[in-house]
């Protein structure tokens, strides 16, 4: 387990490239084992060769991201303020940063159980239920997950902010213990004991309970700068106004990812549940470019705010260049990969060999990995603006890029376009986040250039 003052090296002291590895290659591994985890349910359940049960676990997708979005206000929000906090060399705060999130993750996990449950009927129809088969395993599988939000929510936020202390190790360990319990419960839950997509849901609950007992053990083993301690939790300080702003953009990618998602189903489901469970294993197979690239970009935030925060623009930048191209080269291969095994890829989740599936399947993996190459370097710039406490310019990439860009080329591509037009949309407003996220680094960067701190005057 590293050490307090080795964490510190990595951030402060450590060549740009062996800092980058060190912080990003447990994190990527954290996004893989976390692409596992949500490919994992699509798999097991599509091993009971039913077609409106891969559909109904597709349909669910959106909600899980609720929780993920909460989870990430606290966490991602939270890291963000304890790595610049570092950087100042603020420690006593990091401890009440840190017991402020765990304790807002649980009450807002236990918000979301009580408001799922209530309307979870009205909700399952929302979400674009195709027959009365695929609402009932949607009803099944969602009852279970809502009474496990708590912990669902809970379990995102340690891990972040236990990476944002520089541990990332111990972050990655802890999300692989939850994976690995879901992977080996899914079989038996929903094979064995016959629990089908119920039983799926239960596995997943279980998995992030086992992470968040390895946080709870590693917070109070005393190697962290960070705290649970409830005496340690307020509301000022700086403490909420420095967290949920930066967390907020996050949520609402997540958000919108889910309300995204929703539009998705209700506009592809005029295509049968065929296109529906084909749109929903694109998308988790599609996850596993995206999250690889972004937890790269998610590795490297505490590096980006523990330099911001000591006002070191050039190793930021250097940071952000290195990493801008780890994951171009990345984004790049996995496209490659994708475009010459796609159907085999989507087979892999097609347990009745359903042709129509492969059919449609092989068009949405192909139209999302247009924008594969290049999501790396949207995520590194998103996840620079929030290292740096830059609330406003992520919180427009997040909601121009599950929102206000998504949301009308979707309307108007598929009016126009029809089934292409549902399928490309979103790469469409990839590459434009893109674009406009250089923009406006390249704004904050020119008025940080006017402050000393940030770039002394060269005499």
């Amino acid at each position: 387990m590293a050490s307090k003052k080795k964490r510190e090296e990595i951030f402060s002291s450590y060549p740009i490239p062996r800092a980058v590895a060190a912080l990003a290659v447990p994190s990527v591994l954290s996004s893989l084992v976390n692409v596992i985890y949500n490919m994992a349910d699509t798999y097991f359940v599509s091993l009971m060769k039913q077609t409106d049960a891969t559909a109904a676990v597709s349909l669910t997708m959106p909600v899980f991201l609720f929780f993920v979005a909460f989870g990430n206000i606290f966490g991602v929000g939270g890291s963000a303020y304890i790595s610049r906090s570092m950087g100042e060399g603020r420690n006593d705060r990091v401890k009440k940063i840190s017991s402020f999130c765990i304790f807002m993750s649980i009450f807002s996990g236990l918000i979301l159980l009580v408001l799922i449950l209530i309307l979870i009927k009205p909700l399952i129809s929302a979400l674009g239920s195709t027959n009365d088969v695929v609402y009932n395993y949607a009803y099944d599988y969602l009852k279970y997950i809502a009474i496990g939000g708590p912990m669902i929510v809970t379990s995102i936020t340690a891990g972040n902010l236990v990476r944002g202390e520089g541990a990332a190790k111990e972050s990655m360990t802890g999300m692989m213990i939850g994976t690995i319990t879901n992977i080996i419960l899914d079989p038996i839950m929903i094979l064995t004991l016959n629990m089908g997509v119920g039983g799926a849901a239960i596995a997943t609950v279980i998995g992030n309970v086992a992470s968040v007992v390895y946080y709870a053990v590693y917070l109070m083993r005393g190697n962290s700068i960070l705290s649970c301690n409830p005496k340690r939790f307020t509301l000022g300080d700086g403490i909420f106004k420095n967290v949920v702003p930066v967390g907020i953009p996050a949520a609402i990618n997540n958000l919108l990812m889910s309300v995204s998602n929703i539009l998705l189903n209700n506009f592809i489901k005029d295509y049968g549940e065929a296109a529906v469970a084909a749109l929903g294993i694109a998308m988790k197979v599609n996850m596993l470019v995206a999250f690889l690239q972004m937890g790269i970009g998610i590795g490297v935030q505490p590096l980006i705010g523990y330099s911001f925060g000591a006002k070191n623009m050039t190793r930021l930048k250097k940071t952000m260049r290195f990493t801008m191209m780890c994951t171009l080269v990345i984004g790049t291969v996995l496209t490659i990969i994708y475009y010459l095994f796609t159907a085999d890829i989507i087979n892999i989740f097609n347990g009745e060999n359903n042709a129509l599936v492969t059919e449609y399947g092989v068009k949405i993996l192909r139209g999302l990995m247009l924008a594969g190459p290049f999501l790396g370097i949207m995520f590194t710039y998103n996840f620079a603006f929030q290292g740096m406490g830059k609330s406003m310019p992520s919180l427009i990439i997040s909601l121009g890029r599950q929102g206000l860009i998504f949301f009308p080329l979707l309307i108007v591509m598929s009016r126009f376009v029809g089934f292409n037009g549902i399928v490309y949309a979103q790469p469409v407003a990839d590459l434009t986040c893109v674009i406009l996220a250089a923009v406006m680094f390249a704004i904050i960067n020119n008025k940080l250039k006017k402050n000393p701190a940030f770039y002394p005057q060269k005499s």
